[in-house]
């Protein structure tokens, strides 16, 4: 499979612009980027950097891109004696601007916090930390929906089980009820790490799988996140890597994800016009190494950001024009 992937087309990603969030940090190691828009043409990005994943000295670290330039990364938030994991950046209906992150000995143990920024992430609030049980959005953002309900895809890995829950709040995420869970049938140890993308007048979420299943799946709801169908499998594969999706403005679902049945490179992108049926997938990286994690946003001005890590070394950011993208 892997050999077949490198002679698919690159496409129009010629147009594509590829650049390092940063060339050099206080920190040898990096993971699990998040990306929002916090004024026209501004973003905001964070990680989680440090001696290597799971280490204690590992903090969560951002940087602002403004007229074009990405500044540099800035500690924005650390645990005494623990490691922090998955940030997570998204607007609530209210406008303020909310950073969610793990932290703990491992995923098995981890509790969830939050932080916000009222000036696009310039500055930031204490911490606050979530109810035990709670986690947050666990990899990718939430979906905020048109009356300000929060659909945020978490889950749970446990030794024995790997398993997807919805958590969701009405209140711009001051108390929060969960939903699920979400399974594959006779896979205990199977999905993880929901990309919510809306369909119409449903919800879809993308899950990351174990390489038993070795396939993303996906489930769907019909009453807003409040119940989910069983996980059925798409046909893209999946090495159990992180996935992230994002439905356009004209309605077309485009996933990022690591097309192959081991390891994590190549880095693709694949868009679909029902959420069924793919594209063939595009390449954004094919070198050996890991290219993994990614997060990916429509921009207000139609292109679609997407970030990632490069080698578990720095962030890669890119700007993926409408037109690059199959139709």
């Amino acid at each position: 499979m892997r050999l077949a992937i490198l002679l698919f087309p690159i496409l129009a990603f010629a147009q594509v612009k590829q650049t390092f969030i940063y060339e050099s940090a206080p920190f040898p190691e990096c993971h699990a980027s998040t990306i929002v828009e916090t004024a026209p043409g501004e973003f905001f990005a964070a990680w989680f950097g440090g001696t290597r994943e799971g280490a204690k000295d590992v903090a969560i670290w951002g940087a602002r891109l403004k007229d074009g330039q990405w500044e540099a990364p800035v500690e924005i938030a650390r645990e005494k004696n623990f490691s922090t994991y998955n940030p997570v950046l998204f607007h609530t209906k209210d406008k303020k601007l909310w950073l969610y992150y793990k932290f703990g000995l491992s995923p098995a143990t981890w509790n969830g916090a939050k932080i916000q920024s009222v000036d696009g992430g310039r500055t930031w609030s204490g911490k606050e930390y979530l109810a035990a049980g709670v986690y947050g959005p666990i990899k990718n953002k939430p979906l905020v929906l048109a009356d300000g309900t929060i659909v945020s895809g978490t889950s749970v890995e446990s030794d024995f089980a790997w398993t997807a829950w919805v958590e969701r709040s009405t209140d711009n995420g001051q108390t929060w009820t969960k939903h699920g869970p979400i399974v594959f049938p006779d896979e205990p140890k199977g999905i993880i790490q929901p990309a919510m993308v809306t369909m119409g007048k449903n919800l879809r979420m993308y899950l990351r799988s174990t390489t038993k299943i070795g396939f993303i799946t996906y489930s769907d709801s019909k009453d807003g996140g409040k119940t989910w169908s069983s996980a059925k499998i798409t046909n893209l594969p999946n090495p159990n890597s992180g996935i992230d999706t994002v439905t356009l403005k004209d309605g077309r679902i485009v996933l990022i994800y690591n097309h192959t049945s081991k390891g994590r490179s190549p880095l693709n992108i694949a868009v679909s016009k029902d959420g069924d049926k793919w594209s063939e997938p595009i390449i954004l990286e094919s070198e050996p190494g890991e290219y993994s994690y990614p997060a990916i946003i429509q921009a207000a001005d139609g292109k679609v950001h997407a970030t990632w890590t490069w080698k578990r070394k720095r962030v890669k950011h890119a700007v993926i024009p409408l037109d690059a993208l199959p139709k």
